[in-house]
Protein backbone atom coordinates (compact mmCIF):
# COMPACT_ATOMS: atom_id res chain seq x y z
CA UNK A 1 0.00 0.00 0.00
CA UNK A 2 1.20 3.58 -0.66
CA UNK A 3 2.30 5.88 2.17
CA UNK A 4 -0.57 7.86 3.78
CA UNK A 5 -1.15 11.00 1.73
CA UNK A 6 0.92 9.76 -1.21
CA UNK A 7 -0.84 9.86 -4.60
CA UNK A 8 -2.29 6.54 -5.71
CA UNK A 9 -0.65 5.32 -8.90
CA UNK A 10 -1.66 2.76 -11.49
CA UNK A 11 0.61 -0.31 -11.84
CA UNK A 12 2.13 1.64 -14.75
CA UNK A 13 2.94 4.64 -12.49
CA UNK A 14 0.21 7.08 -13.59
CA UNK A 15 -1.61 9.04 -10.83
CA UNK A 16 -5.28 8.02 -10.59
CA UNK A 17 -6.03 11.71 -10.06
CA UNK A 18 -5.29 12.13 -13.78
CA UNK A 19 -7.52 9.24 -14.87
CA UNK A 20 -11.19 8.34 -14.80
CA UNK A 21 -11.65 5.81 -12.01
CA UNK A 22 -13.75 4.72 -9.06
CA UNK A 23 -12.77 3.20 -5.72
CA UNK A 24 -14.25 -0.19 -4.86
CA UNK A 25 -15.31 -1.61 -1.49
CA UNK A 26 -11.74 -2.82 -0.82
CA UNK A 27 -10.32 0.71 -1.36
CA UNK A 28 -8.84 -0.33 -4.72
CA UNK A 29 -8.78 2.17 -7.57
CA UNK A 30 -10.28 0.84 -10.80
CA UNK A 31 -9.50 2.54 -14.11
CA UNK A 32 -12.58 3.39 -16.21
CA UNK A 33 -13.40 4.11 -19.86
CA UNK A 34 -16.46 5.91 -21.21
CA UNK A 35 -17.84 6.27 -24.72
CA UNK A 36 -20.45 9.03 -24.47
CA UNK A 37 -22.73 10.03 -27.36
CA UNK A 38 -23.02 13.68 -28.38
CA UNK A 39 -26.72 13.87 -27.62
CA UNK A 40 -28.83 12.37 -24.82
CA UNK A 41 -28.16 8.63 -24.51
CA UNK A 42 -30.93 6.12 -25.24
CA UNK A 43 -29.47 3.47 -22.93
CA UNK A 44 -26.47 2.49 -20.81
CA UNK A 45 -24.19 -0.38 -21.88
CA UNK A 46 -21.65 -1.89 -19.49
CA UNK A 47 -18.77 -3.93 -20.98
CA UNK A 48 -17.03 -6.65 -18.94
CA UNK A 49 -13.64 -7.69 -20.39
CA UNK A 50 -12.01 -11.11 -20.19
CA UNK A 51 -9.27 -12.65 -18.04
CA UNK A 52 -5.74 -11.29 -18.45
CA UNK A 53 -6.77 -8.38 -20.72
CA UNK A 54 -8.29 -4.94 -20.12
CA UNK A 55 -11.00 -2.57 -21.37
CA UNK A 56 -8.90 -0.97 -24.12
CA UNK A 57 -9.54 -3.58 -26.83
CA UNK A 58 -13.29 -2.84 -26.61
CA UNK A 59 -12.86 0.60 -28.16
CA UNK A 60 -14.39 -0.47 -31.49
CA UNK A 61 -17.49 -1.86 -29.77
CA UNK A 62 -17.70 1.28 -27.62
CA UNK A 63 -17.43 3.63 -30.58
CA UNK A 64 -19.91 1.63 -32.67
CA UNK A 65 -22.54 1.70 -29.91
CA UNK A 66 -21.78 5.33 -29.09
CA UNK A 67 -22.77 6.19 -32.66
CA UNK A 68 -26.16 4.59 -31.91
CA UNK A 69 -26.68 7.12 -29.08
CA UNK A 70 -25.73 4.61 -26.40
CA UNK A 71 -23.54 5.52 -23.42
CA UNK A 72 -20.97 2.74 -23.08
CA UNK A 73 -18.77 2.29 -20.02
CA UNK A 74 -16.20 -0.21 -18.77
CA UNK A 75 -13.46 -0.63 -16.21
CA UNK A 76 -10.35 -2.76 -15.86
CA UNK A 77 -11.19 -5.49 -13.33
CA UNK A 78 -9.18 -5.74 -10.12
CA UNK A 79 -5.70 -7.10 -10.90
CA UNK A 80 -6.02 -6.21 -14.59
CA UNK A 81 -4.80 -3.42 -16.86
CA UNK A 82 -4.58 -0.02 -15.17
CA UNK A 83 -6.50 -1.03 -12.04
CA UNK A 84 -5.01 -1.83 -8.66
CA UNK A 85 -4.77 -5.34 -7.29
CA UNK A 86 -2.50 -8.37 -7.47
CA UNK A 87 -2.10 -9.26 -11.16
CA UNK A 88 -4.76 -11.71 -12.36
CA UNK A 89 -5.53 -12.84 -8.85
CA UNK A 90 -8.63 -12.28 -6.76
CA UNK A 91 -9.73 -13.42 -3.31
CA UNK A 92 -13.19 -14.29 -4.59
CA UNK A 93 -14.77 -14.18 -8.08
CA UNK A 94 -17.67 -12.30 -6.50
CA UNK A 95 -15.38 -9.24 -6.27
CA UNK A 96 -15.67 -8.86 -10.06
CA UNK A 97 -19.47 -9.02 -9.83
CA UNK A 98 -19.60 -6.63 -6.87
CA UNK A 99 -17.40 -4.07 -8.64
CA UNK A 100 -19.48 -4.33 -11.83
CA UNK A 101 -22.67 -3.64 -9.88
CA UNK A 102 -20.99 -0.68 -8.17
CA UNK A 103 -19.99 0.86 -11.52
CA UNK A 104 -23.47 0.19 -12.94
CA UNK A 105 -25.05 1.84 -9.89
CA UNK A 106 -22.80 4.88 -10.29
CA UNK A 107 -24.01 5.31 -13.88
CA UNK A 108 -27.63 4.62 -12.90
CA UNK A 109 -27.29 7.47 -10.42
CA UNK A 110 -26.34 9.81 -13.27
CA UNK A 111 -28.96 8.44 -15.68
CA UNK A 112 -31.72 7.00 -13.46
CA UNK A 113 -34.36 6.25 -16.09
CA UNK A 114 -32.34 4.61 -18.86
CA UNK A 115 -32.45 0.90 -19.71
CA UNK A 116 -29.19 -0.96 -19.00
CA UNK A 117 -27.49 -3.62 -21.11
CA UNK A 118 -24.38 -5.67 -20.39
CA UNK A 119 -21.85 -7.00 -22.91
CA UNK A 120 -19.39 -9.59 -21.61
CA UNK A 121 -16.59 -11.47 -23.33
CA UNK A 122 -14.93 -14.68 -22.06
CA UNK A 123 -14.49 -14.37 -18.26
CA UNK A 124 -16.40 -11.11 -18.65
CA UNK A 125 -19.27 -13.25 -19.90
CA UNK A 126 -19.27 -15.15 -16.61
CA UNK A 127 -19.16 -11.85 -14.71
CA UNK A 128 -22.07 -10.56 -16.83
CA UNK A 129 -24.21 -13.66 -16.24
CA UNK A 130 -23.69 -13.58 -12.47
CA UNK A 131 -24.23 -9.80 -12.35
CA UNK A 132 -27.57 -10.16 -14.13
CA UNK A 133 -28.52 -13.10 -11.90
CA UNK A 134 -28.07 -10.89 -8.82
CA UNK A 135 -30.39 -8.20 -10.22
CA UNK A 136 -32.55 -10.04 -12.77
CA UNK A 137 -35.08 -7.23 -13.20
CA UNK A 138 -32.47 -4.46 -13.64
CA UNK A 139 -31.25 -5.29 -17.14
CA UNK A 140 -32.87 -4.92 -20.53
CA UNK A 141 -30.57 -7.59 -21.95
CA UNK A 142 -27.18 -9.31 -21.76
CA UNK A 143 -25.01 -9.91 -24.84
CA UNK A 144 -22.32 -12.57 -24.45
CA UNK A 145 -19.31 -12.96 -26.75
CA UNK A 146 -17.68 -16.40 -26.33
CA UNK A 147 -18.68 -16.48 -22.65
CA UNK A 148 -17.04 -18.64 -20.03
CA UNK A 149 -20.09 -20.69 -19.02
CA UNK A 150 -18.23 -23.89 -18.23
CA UNK A 151 -14.58 -24.94 -18.24
CA UNK A 152 -13.14 -26.59 -21.35
CA UNK A 153 -13.61 -30.37 -21.08
CA UNK A 154 -9.92 -30.94 -21.95
CA UNK A 155 -8.68 -28.77 -19.07
CA UNK A 156 -11.36 -29.69 -16.55
CA UNK A 157 -11.36 -33.48 -16.47
CA UNK A 158 -12.27 -34.82 -13.00
CA UNK A 159 -8.65 -35.88 -12.42
CA UNK A 160 -7.22 -32.48 -13.44
CA UNK A 161 -9.76 -30.69 -11.26
CA UNK A 162 -8.83 -32.95 -8.34
CA UNK A 163 -5.11 -32.19 -8.84
CA UNK A 164 -5.81 -28.46 -9.09
CA UNK A 165 -7.85 -28.50 -5.87
CA UNK A 166 -5.04 -30.34 -4.10
CA UNK A 167 -2.48 -27.87 -5.42
CA UNK A 168 -4.69 -24.95 -4.35
CA UNK A 169 -4.49 -26.18 -0.74
CA UNK A 170 -0.74 -26.70 -0.83
CA UNK A 171 0.66 -24.08 -3.24
CA UNK A 172 -2.14 -21.68 -4.35
CA UNK A 173 0.41 -19.43 -6.05
CA UNK A 174 1.60 -22.26 -8.34
CA UNK A 175 1.38 -21.08 -11.95
CA UNK A 176 -0.38 -23.07 -14.62
CA UNK A 177 0.10 -22.46 -18.34
CA UNK A 178 -0.55 -19.01 -19.80
CA UNK A 179 -3.26 -18.13 -22.33
CA UNK A 180 -2.13 -19.19 -25.81
CA UNK A 181 -2.51 -16.06 -27.90
CA UNK A 182 -2.64 -17.98 -31.19
CA UNK A 183 -6.14 -19.17 -30.22
CA UNK A 184 -7.50 -15.67 -29.62
CA UNK A 185 -8.16 -14.86 -33.27
CA UNK A 186 -7.53 -16.00 -36.84
CA UNK A 187 -6.45 -12.40 -37.52
CA UNK A 188 -2.66 -12.38 -37.14
CA UNK A 189 -2.59 -8.61 -36.48
CA UNK A 190 -4.88 -9.14 -33.47
CA UNK A 191 -2.58 -11.85 -32.08
CA UNK A 192 0.48 -9.62 -32.50
CA UNK A 193 -1.29 -6.70 -30.82
CA UNK A 194 -2.32 -8.93 -27.93
CA UNK A 195 1.26 -10.17 -27.48
CA UNK A 196 2.74 -6.65 -27.57
CA UNK A 197 0.10 -5.03 -25.32
CA UNK A 198 1.85 -4.34 -22.02
CA UNK A 199 -1.50 -3.95 -20.24
CA UNK A 200 -2.28 -7.63 -20.88
CA UNK A 201 -1.11 -10.30 -18.45
CA UNK A 202 1.36 -12.52 -20.27
CA UNK A 203 2.37 -14.76 -17.38
CA UNK A 204 0.83 -17.98 -16.14
CA UNK A 205 -2.47 -18.39 -14.34
CA UNK A 206 -2.25 -19.22 -10.62
CA UNK A 207 -3.99 -22.33 -9.37
CA UNK A 208 -5.95 -20.13 -6.93
CA UNK A 209 -7.30 -18.03 -9.83
CA UNK A 210 -8.19 -21.13 -11.83
CA UNK A 211 -10.17 -22.34 -8.81
CA UNK A 212 -12.08 -19.04 -8.74
CA UNK A 213 -12.95 -19.49 -12.42
CA UNK A 214 -14.07 -23.06 -11.81
CA UNK A 215 -16.22 -21.93 -8.90
CA UNK A 216 -17.82 -19.26 -11.08
CA UNK A 217 -18.75 -21.77 -13.80
CA UNK A 218 -20.21 -24.14 -11.20
CA UNK A 219 -22.34 -21.28 -9.85
CA UNK A 220 -23.48 -20.35 -13.37
CA UNK A 221 -24.53 -23.92 -14.06
CA UNK A 222 -26.73 -23.80 -10.95
CA UNK A 223 -28.21 -20.42 -11.96
CA UNK A 224 -28.98 -21.18 -15.62
CA UNK A 225 -32.30 -23.04 -15.10
CA UNK A 226 -33.73 -19.92 -13.38
CA UNK A 227 -32.53 -17.33 -15.94
CA UNK A 228 -35.42 -15.41 -17.52
CA UNK A 229 -33.75 -12.20 -18.72
CA UNK A 230 -33.14 -11.55 -22.46
CA UNK A 231 -29.77 -12.65 -23.80
CA UNK A 232 -27.76 -12.97 -27.00
CA UNK A 233 -24.86 -15.42 -27.31
CA UNK A 234 -22.22 -15.17 -30.05
CA UNK A 235 -19.64 -17.96 -30.21
CA UNK A 236 -17.07 -19.30 -32.68
CA UNK A 237 -17.16 -23.04 -33.32
CA UNK A 238 -13.34 -23.34 -33.20
CA UNK A 239 -13.03 -21.55 -29.84
CA UNK A 240 -10.40 -23.43 -27.81
CA UNK A 241 -10.44 -21.01 -24.85
CA UNK A 242 -14.12 -21.03 -23.84
CA UNK A 243 -16.21 -24.11 -24.49
CA UNK A 244 -19.03 -23.51 -26.98
CA UNK A 245 -20.88 -26.37 -25.28
CA UNK A 246 -21.43 -24.10 -22.29
CA UNK A 247 -23.09 -21.49 -24.50
CA UNK A 248 -25.33 -24.13 -26.05
CA UNK A 249 -26.23 -25.45 -22.59
CA UNK A 250 -27.22 -21.95 -21.44
CA UNK A 251 -29.32 -21.40 -24.55
CA UNK A 252 -31.07 -24.75 -24.17
CA UNK A 253 -31.72 -24.65 -20.42
CA UNK A 254 -32.45 -20.99 -19.60
CA UNK A 255 -36.15 -20.15 -19.18
CA UNK A 256 -35.79 -16.85 -21.10
CA UNK A 257 -38.37 -16.45 -23.84
CA UNK A 258 -36.16 -13.81 -25.49
CA UNK A 259 -32.90 -15.61 -26.27
CA UNK A 260 -30.71 -16.05 -29.34
CA UNK A 261 -27.50 -17.90 -30.13
CA UNK A 262 -25.41 -17.36 -33.26
CA UNK A 263 -22.46 -19.60 -34.09
CA UNK A 264 -19.67 -18.32 -36.34
CA UNK A 265 -18.18 -21.09 -38.48
CA UNK A 266 -14.41 -21.42 -38.21
CA UNK A 267 -14.08 -18.48 -35.78
CA UNK A 268 -11.82 -18.42 -32.73
CA UNK A 269 -12.31 -16.75 -29.33
CA UNK A 270 -12.27 -12.94 -29.71
CA UNK A 271 -15.09 -12.56 -32.23
CA UNK A 272 -14.90 -8.75 -31.96
CA UNK A 273 -11.27 -8.97 -33.19
CA UNK A 274 -11.62 -11.71 -35.76
CA UNK A 275 -11.34 -11.71 -39.55
CA UNK A 276 -12.97 -8.48 -40.86
CA UNK A 277 -16.21 -10.07 -42.06
CA UNK A 278 -16.73 -11.83 -38.73
CA UNK A 279 -16.00 -8.69 -36.70
CA UNK A 280 -18.39 -6.66 -38.88
CA UNK A 281 -21.10 -9.28 -38.38
CA UNK A 282 -20.56 -9.28 -34.59
CA UNK A 283 -20.82 -5.48 -34.38
CA UNK A 284 -23.98 -5.58 -36.48
CA UNK A 285 -25.49 -8.30 -34.25
CA UNK A 286 -24.76 -6.30 -31.09
CA UNK A 287 -26.12 -2.99 -32.39
CA UNK A 288 -29.26 -4.47 -33.95
CA UNK A 289 -30.02 -6.68 -30.93
CA UNK A 290 -29.79 -3.76 -28.50
CA UNK A 291 -31.72 -1.42 -30.83
CA UNK A 292 -34.52 -3.95 -31.24
CA UNK A 293 -34.95 -4.17 -27.46
CA UNK A 294 -35.00 -0.39 -27.16
CA UNK A 295 -37.80 -0.15 -29.69
CA UNK A 296 -39.89 -2.62 -27.67
CA UNK A 297 -42.38 -0.98 -25.33
CA UNK A 298 -41.79 -1.49 -21.58
CA UNK A 299 -44.92 -3.61 -21.29
CA UNK A 300 -43.61 -6.04 -23.90
CA UNK A 301 -40.11 -6.35 -22.44
CA UNK A 302 -41.08 -6.76 -18.79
Amino acid sequence: MPEPGAPRLTPQGVPYADLKHFVNADDQHLFCRYWEPEGPPRALVFIAHGAGEHSGPYDEIGQTLQEQSLLVFAHDHVGHGQSEGDRMNVKDFQVFVRDSLQHIDLMKGRYPNLPIFIIGHSMGGAISILTACERPSDFAGVALIAPMVRMNPDSATPFKVFLAKMANHIVPSLCLGSIKSKWISRDQKTVEEYDSDELNHHGGMRVSFAMQLLGATERIEREIPAIRWPFLILHGDVDKLCDIGGSQMMFDQALSTDKKIKVFDGAYHALHHELPETTASVLKELTSWISERLSTSPSQSS
